[in-house]
């Protein structure tokens, strides 16, 4: 109660005076305009929403932040979303960071995000950019912030999904890592399956990848395009479906390259269902097209028509789909 006193002044050290300004108009008024504001400005506001117990007035300003996110200021509005757990604002600068991976790291304000902040945006398996850039880009970061801990900070750069020569030419002069920590990703990159290391790969929630829009194509298979269009209602036995011949060692299949490595955990496929016939299948997905994982193995039942297919999300750049029964194999894929 120190204002009662005569003549008493009480600093407020951890806000501006613009920001403080808005939040005694707003509850004079219960009006304030948020569109004229600089971002900086905004997050403070949104700091004395949160401090001075302003939940209406913390939601709105979180949504307004949701509309103006660009590749310069993301990281600065992610870093105090994380701070005061505003998970829809969280949420949305995850996504906006996930799809714009390589612009965030090059951006000014990766370099001034928290150390919290950055660990919990590099450490993520769809912030898909190539780990040579996020080792750059954290090295930058450590020139800028010299009191943090470095060794640290560089643990969440994924060494074995490097390159030798990236691991040579790249990461060994920066002087940051030890040589038997250089070595070590060697030795786990030539001895484990290729589906084994950490990969990243892009994440799109609730949205068919497996499309045009999405840059995938058909690599095996016949009537590819069909497989792609997402008509699955207008197919008969002349058009609108692919297939795929049934051989004997059940290799000659259905191949979806998708437009990038994504994480995929649902895969819908539409079996042929114009007569009687039910198919038995599997489906593998690959980074490379040499080492496969089976994420589906329906190869001793009998299956019609619509098949919802879930599975442990993975990180793959191609889906392969075989038949193990007799005839021809008709399917769409819609999702």
């Amino acid at each position: 109660m120190r204002e009662s006193h005569p003549q008493a002044e009480i600093p407020l050290v951890d806000t501006t005076a613009a920001a403080f300004s808005m939040l005694l108009k707003y509850i004079y008024t219960g009006r304030v305009s948020l569109s004229n504001e600089k971002e900086e400005v905004l997050l403070d506001f949104l700091s004395l929403s949160n401090k001075y117990g302003f939940p209406e007035l913390e939601d709105a300003t979180s949504d307004y932040l949701c509309t103006i996110l660009n590749i310069n200021n993301v990281c600065m509005v992610y870093d105090v979303a994380s701070l005061y757990s505003l998970a829809k604002l969280s949420n949305t600068c995850c996504l906006y960071m996930d799809r714009s991976a390589k612009a965030v790291l090059t951006s000014d304000g990766f370099l001034t995000v928290s150390k919290a902040a950055l660990l919990s945006i590099v450490s993520r398996d769809s912030f898909a950019a190539p780990e040579k850039d996020i080792f750059l880009a954290l090295v930058n970061w450590c020139k800028r912030n010299p009191d943090e801990t470095h060794p640290e900070i560089l643990q969440a750069v994924r060494l074995p999904l490097m390159s030798l020569t990236e691991l040579l030419n790249v990461v060994r002069p920066a002087a940051l890592l030890s040589a038997d920590t250089i070595l070590d990703a060697i030795k786990i990159r030539s001895e484990s399956r290729d589906m084994e290391l950490n990969y990243r790969g892009m994440l799109i929630p609730e949205e068919n990848i497996a499309t045009l829009k999405h840059g995938a194509q058909i690599i095996t298979g016949e009537l590819r395009a069909s497989l792609l269009d997402g008509d699955t209602q207008n197919y008969d036995l002349d058009h609108g479906f692919s297939r795929h011949p049934i051989d004997d060692d059940c290799r000659s299949g259905i191949c979806v390259k998708l437009g990038q490595p994504s994480i995929i955990n649902h895969i819908r496929v539409l079996l042929w269902d114009r007569d009687s016939r039910s198919y038995s299948y599997y489906i593998e997905v690959s980074m490379d097209e040499l080492d496969w994982i089976r994420v589906i193995d329906h190869s001793k039942y009998l299956c019609r028509s619509w098949q919802n297919l879930y599975f442990t999300p993975r990180v793959c750049s191609l889906a392969l789909f075989l038949s193990e029964q007799s005839g021809i194999v008709r399917s769409r894929r819609a999702d």
